[in-house]
């Protein structure tokens, strides 16, 4: 039976992730990058000032909203995970060093993509019946495009019900399940006779706390992301440049295989990748995995923030795949390569490729950091996805369906601790390329507001455009 799944999977996976998709994402990156003068670069450092300028200001959020802050880290909460550190691993294993050069390039113009989107959700945002903003791809089609498109909102919420189950929290439980069971191991404190069972445990506590946290609302899950969010960067950022410090010498051959592999892999992989479009469909996939522009899931979180000013919180979007692809992702990737470990090229690889990139320059001990790292990165991204899949699910069903989904999707955590990690992560490439089909469609047709809103922004600012 999972050889029949897997072999659909596997041609769904490669229709929706072949060169359409490709041209979509990087098309509709570009044409918003274009219309807009590229603002992501030309607007880059009013967007810093928007967003770190804004985050340690404390104020309270009005009721059934939480703080600009509280959304940016809900948000980062969902992309900063196992898309970071195993997805990056597994990117360059599969499609060589030169997928980090095509996640780059993703990421730069997905800047732009995630601005219009962000910025789109909160202009069309709604309040439901508990008097919560709720907002994303579903409501600016619903509310931007009307009636007619009415079809396209509900087929962004019914991939997106199905997509935050594999996504948002039966990969990161894996991750979550390799990184405790490496430490512990390392340290010979878990034999290989009993990782079924611990994993299993860990499976069953991540599900209860998941589910005291989802069932608090949009209040707790923005109280627990604002804490968790810039500590878990923090200590990953830390090990990443320190091992980038200790490595310093071989930084220059390392971004030499990064911009050769990205358009001859085969000379960097010795022939194992040969092909450019591989290299580039790991990198981007993988790069829209990790920030999700172009999948619209940000915006949801976006959309609960307590703001006026849609282009303002739009800011927060660019500054979001900056943080999240720019410099934790690129983190990882020189992690892995600057490391010296063992490379399989052409086969599968996740967050043991990265803990292995640790271990190898500082030692065993590092394996506790990386591991409290990389459980925070994944436990975060299942709350922020959480919200995201009740948003979806309450869009399809009503309100009244979101304590049983939030019940569901955290019994999904005891499946997602015991399941083979390659078919979790192809499902979820799957679904996150259906996820981008509606979306982009939505944002490359109100493209004409988002220009509209970033006049009417500059001219209030009295900021030249």
């Amino acid at each position: 039976m999972l050889e029949f799944i897997e072999t659909i999977n596997n041609y769904l996976n490669n229709f929706i992730w072949g060169v359409p998709a490709m041209v979509c994402i990087i098309g509709v990156g570009l044409y918003l990058s274009v219309r807009t003068g590229f603002l992501q670069i030309r607007k880059f450092g009013y967007s810093m000032k928007c967003t770190i300028g804004r985050m340690f200001k404390k104020k309270e959020a009005a009721d059934g909203s939480i703080t600009p802050f509280q959304a940016v880290c809900t948000a980062l909460a969902a992309t900063v995970g196992t898309g970071n550190i195993a997805g990056v691993a597994g990117a360059i294993a599969i499609g060589g060093p030169g997928a980090v050069f095509w996640m780059w390039v993703s990421a730069l113009l997905g800047m732009c993509t995630k601005f219009a989107e962000v910025t789109l959700a909160v202009h069309f945002r709604e309040r439901n019946a508990d008097g919560d903003y709720v907002g994303g791809p579903m409501y600016y089609i619903k509310n931007g495009l009307g009636k007619k498109w009415m079809w396209l909102a509900y087929a962004y919420a019914a991939f997106g019900v199905c997509a935050v189950f594999g996504t948002g929290n039966a990969t990161q439980v894996n991750t979550i399940t390799a990184a405790i069971s490496t430490a512990l191991a390392n340290y010979n404190l878990l034999s290989p006779e009993n990782m079924g069972t611990s994993n299993l445990i860990i499976g069953v506590v991540i599900a209860a706390v998941v589910a005291l946290i989802l069932i608090g609302g949009i209040k707790r899950i923005g109280s627990v992301s604002e804490k968790l969010v810039p500590l878990m960067a923090l200590l990953y950022i830390i090990l990443g440049v320190g091992l980038i410090i200790m490595k310093i010498d071989r930084v220059p051959a390392v971004l030499a295989s990064i911009f050769q592999g990205a358009f001859t892999p085969s000379a960097v992989t010795g022939g194992v990748v040969g092909s450019f479009f591989v290299s580039m469909k790991n990198g981007v996939s993988r790069g829209i995995f990790s920030n999700e522009a172009g999948l619209g899931t940000g915006s949801i979180a976006h959309a609960c923030a307590d703001t006026r000013k849609p282009v303002k919180q739009g800011m927060f979007g660019i500054f979001e795949v900056f943080m999240d692809t720019i410099i934790i992702c690129t983190m990882t990737a020189m992690v892995v390569l600057l490391s010296g470990v063992d490379i399989t090229f052409g086969k599968a690889a996740g967050a043991e490729l990265t803990i292995s990139g640790f271990t190898t320059v500082y030692g065993n001990w590092v394996s506790i950091f990386t591991a409290i790292a990389m459980v925070c990165f994944a436990f975060s991204t299942i709350i922020g996805w959480g919200l995201y899949g009740a948003r979806c699910a309450e869009f399809l069903f009503g309100d009244k369906i979101t304590k049983p989904f939030n019940i569901a999707y955290s019994l999904v955590s005891i499946v997602g601790a015991t399941v083979d990690l390659g078919l979790i992560w192809g499902i979820s490439d799957t679904f996150n390329g259906f996820m981008t089909v509606p979306n982009l469609i939505a944002v490359f047709l109100l493209t004409p507001v988002v220009l509209k809103l970033i006049k009417e922004h500059f001219e209030n600012e009295k900021t030249p455009s």
